[in-house]
């Protein structure tokens, strides 16, 4: 294989690092009881090619659409690339995925095989989802996969199957469809986003000018990778890059797989940043912590503990994205010496479209344009997108198609905002969020979730306010204070009270038909579970809004300003 071998789609990535580092390590996956596995360039081409013969002798016709679910781990990474090199499509699905979606995915993409990864039953929906998976679908279980009847192992495909030779691979055209993303159906029906080759090298290319990507990077991937954003910045970037990728073995050991990952590049969405801060203030109480970092030697001290407990202390890129990050939890990891960069971007457009960059940053912004990308406000407000990345259309829906790109190809994206002079991007809420109040005026929640969001122990935020006289605020509260309530009753007035200052200074801040008439302070835990999560850790609104429904009238005519649900 040539070493001037063009970088142009995921195939052609990984036969020029098996050509150019061959014995450095790719891949490193934890497999138990402080067991790894690691994967250099040249290992990873093996088994990919063994995978990719037996693919082949099953005689699929071109393109066949293949799912592939489960959690992030090395083999997952490998399966999607035999695929595509086996000349097929890949369909990735949330490992929290219920039967019901998994069912419609499996028939709408007319899958020929479905390759399950990852498991554990606990933290995943598998005792569920493998009712959707017929007998005769057949399967190809990866490494830490439950026992599936009737299905191939990776490790015996490895065992049976020689590599086929890199020469006798059909490299993709970069133009072919790739992938088909299936959105995680916040509301409605999951649509299946179609990306080419072409779409995915575009946004992998750039990342060096964004985030000066280099193979001495190391990344941890723990998001799901069934989700563009992980897909793109772990799989895409380690792939053009050449960079080092570990994985997160369980919830239990996450803090023990980032020190072992030492990451220089992480990428966490808002709740999950919320949290790392909330075990801090656990241990280090925010006044305390305001009071020590007015002190030089102590601040610095002090700062570098705190990233180092975090296992952050080697980022220089942190990055977060799927949801507004609250200012003042913004403002927390830049105190720190962390410099936030914010990231907007989509499932139709890969993960590619703004962020903010080092030293050009606007807090409350999601920063500017990436490389080659026009941004524009429609006259309804709407932020419309034209990106190197953008989707192919909706797998089997022109008419959703034409809808989302219309015939100038900017992406409708659903989300409302504003774009000032220097070109930063500010969302101001989803227009399809937008509630009427039963005065008759628009409330757009997400501005004031983000306020809300700033204090502390405000886990997650959701506005809620349809045909209601004012809307009402819902906070989850965070899980350490709840604990620490049942520990200590009496903490729970000093919240409330907390609270309550919290609300007169919102409502200052807001309009007169927006200002909220009530706090609703929730101890339930809103997971992906029971639904009121996505995979990517937004609130399912919707379903928030029909499971708090019965309790709106009580919380509306309570005396009260601040409640604690039941």
């Amino acid at each position: 294989m040539s070493k001037d071998l063009n970088r142009t789609t995921f195939v052609h990535c990984l036969f020029y690092w098996e050509d150019k580092a061959p014995n450095k390590v790719w891949l490193t996956q934890p497999l138990g009881n402080e067991k790894i596995k690691d994967y250099t360039w040249k290992e990873a081409a093996d088994t990919v090619k063994r995978l990719t013969h037996y693919l082949t002798s099953l005689n699929f016709p071109p393109k066949s659409n293949i799912v592939l679910v489960g959690k992030n781990s090395a083999e997952w990474i490998l399966a999607d690339l035999a695929i595509m090199a086996a000349g097929h499509v890949s369909v990735p699905v949330y490992f929290t995925i219920n039967a019901e979606n998994m069912g419609y995915i499996i028939e709408h993409s007319e899958a020929k095989l479905i390759i399950i990864g990852k498991m554990d039953g606990k933290t995943d929906s598998w005792p569920e989802m493998k009712q959707a998976i017929s007998d005769s679908l057949p399967k190809i279980t990866l490494a830490l996969a439950p026992t599936v009847s009737g299905s191939t192992s990776l490790e015996r495909i490895v065992k049976d199957f020689s590599p086929v030779a890199t020469n006798d691979i059909r490299l993709p055209d970069p133009a072919e469809l790739a992938t088909i993303i299936y959105t995680s159906g916040s509301t409605g029906r999951s649509k299946g986003v179609m990306h080419s080759f072409n779409n995915l090298h575009n946004a992998a290319k750039h990342a060096h000018e964004i985030f000066n990507v280099s193979p001495d990077d190391r990344l941890l991937s723990y998001l799901p990778l069934a989700h563009t954003a992980e897909r793109f910045i772990i799989e895409a970037c380690s792939l053009y890059y050449g960079f080092h990728v570990f994985f997160a073995d369980n919830l239990d050991t996450f803090v023990q797989d980032l020190q072992r990952a030492q990451p220089t590049i992480f990428f966490s969405v808002p709740r999950l940043w919320v949290k790392f801060q909330q075990g801090i203030n656990q241990k280090i109480p925010p006044k305390v912590q305001a009071a020590i970092f007015k002190t030089p030697i102590l601040s610095k001290l002090a700062k570098k503990f705190i990233l180092k407990k975090l296992g952050l202390n080697h980022v220089r890129i942190p990055a977060t994205g799927s949801a507004p990050l609250a200012e003042e939890v913004n403002k927390w990891y830049r105190t720190l010496g962390l410099d936030m960069q914010e990231c907007y971007a989509m499932t139709e457009n890969f993960a590619y479209s703004h962020l903010t960059r080092v030293g050009k940053v606007k807090i409350g912004s999601v920063g500017q344009p990436c490389p080659l990308v026009e941004c524009k406000i429609s006259d309804e407000g709407e932020i419309l997108v034209k990106s190197p990345a953008n989707m192919l259309g909706y797998y089997k829906d022109q008419e959703k198609t034409d809808e989302a790109l219309g015939a100038d190809q900017f992406l409708r994206t659903g989300d409302m905002g504003t774009i000032d002079k220097d070109g930063f991007l500010f969302i101001t809420g989803r227009v399809k969020d937008l509630f009427k109040s039963s005065k008759g005026k628009y409330i757009s929640p997400v501005p004031i979730e983000q306020l809300l969001a700033n204090h502390h122990l405000a886990e997650s935020v959701c506005v809620v306010g349809n045909n209601m006289p004012s809307p009402i605020g819902l906070i989850m509260i965070a899980e350490e204070s709840v604990a620490d309530m049942a520990k200590h009753p009496e903490k729970q007035q000093e919240i409330t009270a907390d609270f309550a200052e919290l609300l007169v200074e919102v409502n200052q801040k807001l309009e007169g038909h927006e200002k909220l008439s009530k706090l609703v302070l929730i101890t339930e835990r809103w997971t992906i579970e029971n639904s009121m999560l996505t995979p990517t850790l937004k609130i399912r609104r919707h379903e928030l809004e029909r499971h708090y429904a019965a309790q709106v009238p009580k919380w509306e005519t309570a005396k009260d300003k601040v409640i604690w649900a039941n």
